[in-house]
């Protein structure tokens, strides 16, 4: 049931060749990721301003790379939860907006347009950042504890991660 949800998702997202079988193996290398609670890989890339944006000088905070697109209906959908948790959590946690797959004009009149208060960056095709994290489909959540380590990935627009902030951030 889960994996015909994925795919479905993965599908709707543009993700059209994926099979059920790379879903699952998608899946167990993420649960490796969380399970293992291994160092993020790190990067660097531009943020929305042009300026190098490096993931392991953000230590200190919960971090969240939202890996999205403005051609991703479920991540639009999304963005209000999005902006609703942020504002919830901003002293706890910080958003880092991982733009796939949007030439950087579509990306800068998204986050414009939507009005997305978080910090961004642009994942440039050349970039091996998607392939580092095992991304496949969109979006796709990976918090990250204070010291850098990842604590949970969430593929697809889910509840679960809304409700993992809650129990990791709340009060």
């Amino acid at each position: 049931m889960i994996i015909r949800m994925l795919v479905a998702i993965l599908i709707i997202c543009g993700t059209t060749n994926a099979s059920a079988q790379e879903l699952q193996r998608n899946q167990q290398s993420q649960r490796n990721l969380t399970k293992n609670n291994v160092q993020a890989p790190d990067f660097t890339l531009n943020d929305i301003n042009g300026k190098p944006f490096t993931l392991s000088k953000q230590r200190g905070k919960y971090l969240v790379l939202d890996f999205w697109g403005s051609w991703c209906i479920w991540c639009i959908r999304g963005i209000p939860d999005m902006k609703k948790y942020y504002e919830k959590y901003k002293d706890k946690m910080e958003i880092i907006g991982m733009d796939c797959r949007d030439t950087e004009e579509k990306w800068k009149a998204a986050v414009m347009k939507y009005e997305l208060p978080w910090k961004h960056v642009y994942v440039p095709k050349e970039s091996n950042v998607l392939e580092n994290y095992k991304i496949k489909g969109f979006p796709t959540k990976i918090v990250l504890a204070p010291d850098g380590k990842v604590l949970k990935t969430i593929v697809g627009e889910a509840p679960e991660f809304y409700d993992y902030l809650d129990e990791l951030l709340g009060n």
